[in-house]
């Protein structure tokens, strides 16, 4: 049975990153991607230009609506602009209860700009950590959730992990890549133990959606039944080839997007 995959999020007229980079990793790893629109955004890969956003009542609607006809597998969370969305989905999924929850914590896009209103990251710790299977916060979202510097270095990774835990979070991988360095390392915290996971380097501009593809492909493989672990690890290495085929690609005159169908398309 192929499973079917809800991504929350907002979306991407570029087509790098939000609900096109996630709708385009669902099919790209053998799973029906669903969407449910949190905002509209004004971006290509140069940057954002403006940011729509919905009543928090209907993003709420469309994801009753998934919910009242269709078995979710797993379910993406990316950008929530406000702190009422935040809560709408909260409830919602709280009540459905899909086995599987991964939360992007989308608060600043790859160009920079800033992505979530005021009152966001204490609705988001307050409402979403306790539901989530896991949280995939970069290494400036981490801080900020944490309420902690940012780290330098790999041990500094490690505690903003254990600290995002104690605040909630039930299992935490804080992303690596702001980091310098030959590979990308990221460090998972679940509450017993600390794991590491790494892959060389990726000499490309082409990082655009690089978040949202990582734990839209995490979503994925736990829908596909693998282990929390062995879904990360899979995923880095989907996302790395991504990275290592985006220069094929011919998309704007900035941070490009990444190659979601480099198998397909060879």
């Amino acid at each position: 049975m192929i499973p079917n995959v809800l991504s929350i999020a907002g979306s991407d007229p570029s087509g790098g990153a939000g609900i096109q980079a996630d709708l385009k990793t669902f099919s790209a790893l053998g799973c029906y991607g669903m969407a449910a629109i949190t905002a509209l955004t004004a971006q290509n890969t140069q940057g954002v230009t403006g940011v729509h956003v919905p009543p928090a009542s209907f993003v709420a609607d469309q994801i009753e609506a998934i919910f009242a006809d269709i078995t979710v597998a797993a379910v993406k969370i990316g950008m929530l602009a406000n702190a009422e969305i935040v809560e709408a989905v909260a409830e919602s999924l709280s009540r459905h209860k899909p086995p599987f929850i991964v939360l992007d914590p989308v608060l600043v896009a790859t160009s920079g700009d800033s992505l979530g209103a005021p009152g966001v990251v204490d609705a988001m710790r307050e409402h979403l950590f306790p539901l989530a299977t896991l949280i995939t916060p970069n290494l400036p979202e981490a801080a900020r959730l944490a309420d902690m510097p940012e780290a330098t270095d790999l041990s500094g990774l490690e505690g903003l992990a254990s600290r995002l835990h104690e605040v909630g979070a039930r299992a935490v991988l804080v992303k690596g890549g702001h980091l310098t360095g030959d590979t990308a390392d990221d460090v998972l915290f679940d509450g017993v133990a600390l794991s590491h996971f790494s892959a060389p380097r990726i000499a490309t501009r082409n990082t655009h959606g690089t978040g949202c593809t990582l734990s839209s492909a995490i979503a994925a493989h736990l829908a596909r039944g693998m282990s929390l672990t062995d879904a990360i690890r899979a995923s880095k290495a989907y996302l790395n080839a991504a990275l290592e085929a985006s220069d094929t690609l011919n998309v704007g005159r900035g941070q490009g997007p990444v190659h979601h169908f480099r198998w397909l398309w060879s």
